[in-house]
């Protein structure tokens, strides 16, 4: 992925790990919200799990090349590179982002058991991200 600049090298930073851990933790408490649409709600959870997927790489010292097409693949598909998110998991996620695209870019409207579904992802990732980075990068959270 280096070779194709898929990923970059990049230093993990203790306080920016823990700003995104925060960013998505906010953002996934604003998925919650019920007076908020569901295409809003959706995308709030969704940006839950891409900055999980980040904090992963961020950890693991690379990052996505944002000015690539394709950068929130990359970093769905790296999480069990990263973090050792299952298989059958990243598959869900990568949906998930299929789903996010056809709502942003055609407009497609967000079901219910689509919210629903991303709602249960986002928090288990984050769970998970949590644990992982308490594990083995106890550093980057202040906790070393």
């Amino acid at each position: 992925m280096l070779a194709i600049k898929r990923l970059l090298a990049h230093a993990p930073d203790g306080a920016a790990v823990r700003k995104l851990l925060a960013a998505a933790q906010r953002n996934l408490t604003d998925a919650r919200v019920a007076a908020i649409s569901t295409d809003n709600r959706f995308d709030a959870a969704y940006k839950c799990v891409m900055q999980c997927a980040m904090l992963g790489l961020w950890a693991s010292g690379y990052r996505t090349a944002t000015s690539q097409p394709g950068h929130h693949q990359t970093a769905i598909q790296c999480l069990t590179l990263t973090m050792g998110v299952p298989t059958p998991t990243v598959i869900v996620l990568d949906a998930l982002r299929k789903q996010r695209n056809l709502s942003d870019y055609e407009g497609d409207p967000i079901s219910e058991a689509t919210l629903a579904s991303c709602l249960d992802e986002g928090s288990k990732l984050l769970a998970h991200t949590e644990q992982w980075l308490h594990d083995n990068h106890a550093d980057l959270l202040g906790e070393a």
